[in-house]
């Protein structure tokens, strides 16, 4: 069997994998130890991002024809790949944080949303919050307007209603109104 039959199911399993994918970061994962390397794979795999190494040459005729096709720029050297469908900036989060610890992890680049970023850039990526937080803060947000108009509500129902708040009466309207509607009955008799 040659070699090319060999790769194809490979960069087919590539190719499967990003075809849906937010975004895509590579790191260099040399020097990481045993005990390091399974716990970030158990972080990323709790984020729903999948980690795996893949040759670089297997990357690249993956990557070809795609978005993905600006990291290979980064591709020398060992790389893995972490790939996510569901958050864009989960990879970003989770690496990085990720790296604070093990400084031996050492993040190449990504491609989020259809854009390059370097490690600089995915750094920033990784302040982002995820979109399950986000959409919490804005639920927030437009909660609090309502949850003050209640409060309030309630605490004038406490005082005793809306006749213990009244606002002071206002005087009466000059002696001119009535000369008015006089004028205003007399008019249909003349018709």
């Amino acid at each position: 069997m040659a070699k090319v039959e060999l790769k194809a199911p490979i960069v087919e399993e590539i190719s499967a994998k990003i075809k849906d994918a937010q975004s895509v970061v590579l790191v260099d994962h040399r020097g990481l130890t045993v005990e390091q390397d399974t716990i970030l794979r158990k972080q990323l795999r709790e984020a729903g991002v999948c980690y795996k190494v893949y040759k670089n040459t297997m990357m690249t005729r993956a990557f070809k024809g795609t978005d993905y096709e600006q990291l290979g720029t980064y591709l020398e050297g060992p790389s893995a790949m972490a790939i996510s469908t569901e958050d864009a900036t989960a990879p970003a989060r989770v690496l990085c944080k990720f790296a604070k610890t093990a400084p031996a992890l050492e993040i190449k680049g990504g491609v989020v949303d259809g854009t390059l970023y370097d490690a600089a850039g995915i750094g920033q990526l990784a302040d982002i919050p995820s979109k399950d937080v986000l959409i919490s803060r804005l639920l927030g947000s437009m909660k609090s307007p309502i949850s003050n108009l209640a409060r309030v509500l309630n605490q004038i129902a406490e005082k005793g209603g809306a006749g213990a708040c009244e606002a002071p009466a206002k005087e009466e309207a000059p002696a001119e109104a009535p000369a008015a509607e006089e004028a205003v009955a007399e008019a249909p008799a003349e018709a």
